[in-house]
């Protein structure tokens, strides 16, 4: 039984996570939309564009939007003294500031309405890509209806669910386990600790001398942990349930058989004189079969013998009724869209999952499925499913597809024939939406080549831009520069002002950076303080003039501190790709070394590596650094 609880509290668990993942992706759409509509909107227009959203406030307890500089412009509802108020010192500005994805705040308190919040939030782009501010949807969670409806979300462990952060924080405790809650933060057990890193799954504690089972799950788009609490009295009331159920049910198996026995004595008596009446009740079809209780045999087989055969018959009926409504009650209830054709290929049946996922009618045609789908993928699609129907093949395909609204969905649709003895009965297919499954890869592929800190690139993704920068070189002599570089003076900022001052130092470098290159650049945070770019299709000379202009950029990016400002330079090694470079490690070493130059003739310099100096006879410097002047490992 034990195994059997933490089975469905398992379940419940996931069935609760999940719902919370729809319920915040549903939201950060309804902000994204929000985001595409303000791209070309300023001043006073974004206040009014706002309150034409009411519908907003369906969602979420109050949106506020800021500009660049992280200063409220418009909120809904309208609080009196919220526009105005500056949120660049907040966590969760900074975050989407730098960051270009949707992002979940910790919670904290309102500033105006002094009630306890969580803000999910969107970066506001310009039309021209550009950082223009943020929106954020407020979400109360001590009185807002987002939380209040977690506990009816479960099956019958009513109040039985906590929210915490990843950092342990309690987001939402219900007061009938506040208790628990309470003691089992205090006893931080190493499952609980486990969770909070990451981990799911159901166990056992033991929380001020109550057996409790818990399932953990993870709402990763919010960085939140799911605790399901199942207390000793909630385990033992399924059993409990089932004995008072099991009770009843003998009670009345018992009153039926002595019916039946009652009814079968009473006909045993009385044998002869019903049974044509019962012959003529059968041959009108009030009847099924034979009810003859009698000790003479000539009668007893005859109705052994015509029940027989009517029992066979009904059996055999009620057997293909049975698997015509189980297949319907799989079809039905299956949360994966289905589709049933004929021979043809032409739609007989969807279940209600695909008719949900795609918004179609019960009684859609074939036409109308192939409608949707998206008309770059639907000749393919259609050519390769004549093929498979043809073939007697399986249809086995990824593509788009989009809902009555326009929504673009990627689906996968899996198809094939279902053969009998007589041939092929009909097609019978699966079609998955596949959207978040897509965009989570595409986002994996994303995050394994670039910087967290600053959204630049990564030393994984820099070097594989470089192959294929060789690889160009090599087989079209496409020319193409590198530029390593560090910065000068880093070490006082992070010494002085601590890392945070030197992770804001760093974006705003990075920042500086992607203004003033080509879109058709590379740029790479390698670690620390050390950048490199590629600059594909580009001189040497070329590459020097940029070199120059980005050092003179470098240079006026500052950050402040206790009244302080601190302002840093670059040293520039520059090199180009030539023949005979057979590996990254030669190209990278040269440019390094040239930095290197650079450092040892004063920094704030650019220089260009010896070997390649002859193409370039050029190093030049953009002003006297403003630091000291300790060596290389010193700026580290």
């Amino acid at each position: 039984m034990h195994e059997a609880n933490l089975s469905h509290l398992g379940y419940q668990a996931e069935i609760l996570s999940r719902e919370l993942r729809d319920r915040l992706n549903l939201r950060f759409t309804a902000l994204e939309m929000l985001s595409s509509q303000l791209t070309n909107v300023s001043g006073e227009d974004v206040s009014l564009l706002l309150q034409k959203n009411p519908s907003l406030l369906a969602y979420f307890e109050g949106i506020v939007i800021s500009n660049a500089d992280g200063e409220l412009i418009a909120d809904l509802p309208e609080v009196p003294g919220r526009v105005g108020f500056d949120i660049s010192d907040t966590e969760y500005f900074g975050m989407v500031s730098s960051t270009p994805w949707p992002y979940v705040s910790r919670p904290f308190f309102g500033r105006t309405s002094y009630q306890p919040l969580v803000m999910l939030l969107v970066p506001r782009l310009t039309a021209q890509g550009e950082f223009g501010g943020v929106i954020g949807g407020l979400l109360n969670f001590a009185h807002g209806q987002f939380f209040s409806s977690i506990s009816s979300l479960t099956f019958e462990h009513s109040g039985h669910v906590a929210i915490f952060t990843s950092a342990g924080e309690p987001l939402f405790v219900p007061g009938s386990i506040s208790r628990l809650v309470g003691s089992l933060q205090h006893l931080d057990p190493p499952a609980f600790q486990l969770a909070l890193d990451g981990w799911q799954g159901e166990t056992s504690h033991k929380l001020d001398g109550e057996d409790v089972l818990v399932g953990y799950r993870q709402v990763w788009e919010a960085d939140w942990v799911v605790a399901m609490i199942m207390p000793r009295e909630s385990m033992l009331a399924p059993f409990e349930s089932f004995l008072e159920r099991l009770w009843w049910t003998w009670l009345v198996v018992v009153l039926v058989l002595l019916f039946v026995i009652r009814w079968l004595v009473g006909h045993q008596l009385k044998p002869l004189h019903r049974l044509e009446r019962q012959i003529g009740e059968i041959g009108s079809g009030a009847r099924h079969q034979l009810a003859l209780s009698t000790g003479l045999r000539e009668l007893a087989q005859i109705s052994e013998a015509f029940n027989g055969l009517e029992k066979e018959r009904k059996n055999a009926l009620q057997h293909s009724k049975q698997r015509e409504a189980f297949l319907d009650a799989v079809l039905g209830s299956t949360p994966v869209g289905m589709f049933v054709a004929d021979q043809k290929g032409d739609l007989i049946y969807l279940n209600p999952a695909l008719t949900a996922m795609l918004r179609l009618l019960p009684d859609a045609s074939t036409h109308d499925l192939w409608q949707r789908i998206h008309v770059d993928d639907r000749k393919d699609a259609h050519d390769m499913w004549l093929h498979a129907m043809n073939q007697g093949r399986e249809f086995l395909r990824q593509l788009r597809m989009r809902d009555d609204r326009g929504t673009l969905l990627w689906v996968e649709i899996h198809a094939s024939r279902v053969q009998g003895d007589g041939g092929s009965l009909g097609v019978v297919g699966t079609i998955k939406d596949i959207t978040e499954r897509q965009h989570q890869e595409a986002l994996q592929r994303w995050e394994a080549e670039h910087d967290p800190l600053t959204g630049l690139l990564n030393r994984r993704g820099f070097h594989r831009r470089l192959e294929d920068a060789m690889a160009d070189f090599s087989k079209l002599g496409t020319p193409a520069a590198v530029i390593l570089f560090d910065l000068d003076h880093f070490k006082p900022v992070n010494d002085e002002g601590g890392h945070a001052l030197g992770d804001e130092l760093l974006r705003r470098v990075a920042q500086v950076l992607v203004w003033e290159v080509r879109r058709s650049d590379h740029i790479a945070r390698q670690g620390g303080d050390e950048f490199g770019l590629l600059l594909p299709s580009c001189t040497l000379s070329q590459a020097v003039t940029i070199a120059e202009s980005l050092c003179v950029a470098i240079s006026q990016v500052s950050v402040s501190h206790e009244g302080k400002e601190y302002f840093v330079t670059a040293s520039m090694g520059l090199t180009a790709l030539r023949e005979g470079d057979e590996s990254l490690d030669s190209i990278l070493a040269r440019a390094d070394a040239a930095s290197y130059d650079a450092k040892k003739q004063g920094r704030n310099k650019v220089v260009v590596d010896g070997s390649d100096a002859s193409h370039a006879r050029r190093s030049s410097s953009t002003g006297n650094s403003p630091g000291g002047s300790t060596d290389r490992d010193g700026e580290r």
